[in-house]
Order: structure tokens, then sequence, then C-alpha cells
């Protein structure tokens, strides 16, 4: 199964940094992945949903460690160049200071 599309919705939030929506051989989309700042970087968390206990249990979730691992670090670069992209260059920066 090859990741075909992935889109990242910026949040600015301080724990949550991102939505992302990933599309899968170009026929199933899973949407509201997280981006989330934890204590050791940020992270993936798959879209859940809240129990009436208060606890929260995973939509969807991968089944092997290896795709686990292939569907963070593939949304977690897009999630990176997201950030480049939305950052501001260094002649918007000194723009803003003569401002």
């Amino acid at each position: 199964m090859k990741i075909t599309e992935i889109r990242i919705h910026l949040m600015g939030e301080e724990r949550l940094k991102a939505f992302a929506n990933v599309t899968f051989d170009d026929c199933f989309v899973v949407r509201n992945m997280k981006v989330v700042a934890g204590a050791k970087g940020v992270f993936l968390c798959m879209p859940s949903r809240k129990m009436q206990d208060g606890s929260h249990k995973d939509m969807v979730h991968p089944i092997t460690q290896e795709f686990r691992t292939y569907l963070e670090e593939c949304v977690l670069k897009a999630y990176e160049e997201e950030i480049l992209k939305n950052s501001p260059t260094e002649n918007e920066k000194k723009e803003d200071e003569i401002k």
C-alpha cells in the first residue's frame, strides 16, 4: 500500500500542531490524523472517538509496526515541508522589522 497524497492543515496550537489527511493508492483516504507535540518531539496520532467513560479509542490504526513507521515518517516529513512553505522568508522578516 502506497501513500499517494498527504494534505497538512497547520493548527499552530501549543500541543496540536496539525491535522493530516492521507490518501492511499489513490482510492482510500483517512482524515483527521493529528500531529501532536510531545516531550520527545512531534508524533502522529490516529483519528479517535471519545468513549462514554472519557477514554479515547482509535478509529483506524496500522496493523504492523513497519507500516506505522512508514506512515509516521511520511506524514511528519509533509508536516515539516508545510512549515517551511508557510514560514516567512528572510526578506519578509526584514520588512516586518522595518515597519
